[in-house]
């Protein structure tokens, strides 16, 4: 595990990438994204049908920040249209194999969560 130095000097913009980076990681699309991308590589039009409710401008916006940070690799094939295709790189694999036990935790506690709320939501007054 890599800890955070001390110097001031360096201590700020590390600690703002380290957020920004976490940030990144928690968005909702990202997740699912990396998730849809680890069977291989996708054209966009692919990847977005696979993602259940992005929108073209979200998906683009994602893959733009994956691609940034260098976990997502664009492809371009110079047809007419130009084709784009997106894969993980091997550190968005890396990262995947990360994600992925989160993910699979989530969807086999869905029904505890949901149970869970309902109760909370039952017993908590409504806020105004």
């Amino acid at each position: 595990m890599t800890t955070i130095p001390a110097d001031a000097d360096t201590a700020l913009p590390r600690a703002v990438l380290l957020r920004e980076v976490l940030a990144r990681l928690g968005d909702k699309w990202t997740v699912i994204v990396i998730c849809r991308l680890n069977a291989g590589p996708r054209r966009f039009n692919e990847l977005k049908r696979s993602v259940e409710g992005i929108t073209q401008r979200m998906l683009s916006a994602t893959v733009r920040r994956l691609e940034r940070d260098g976990l997502v690799s664009r492809t371009v094939t110079p047809t007419v249209p130009p084709q784009v295709e997106y894969a993980l790189t091997d550190a968005g694999r890396s990262l995947h194999s990360v994600l992925y036990p989160l993910a699979e935790w989530t969807d086999g506690h869905l029904g505890y969560i949901e149970t869970s709320r309902a109760a909370y939501d039952a017993a908590s007054p409504p806020s105004d």
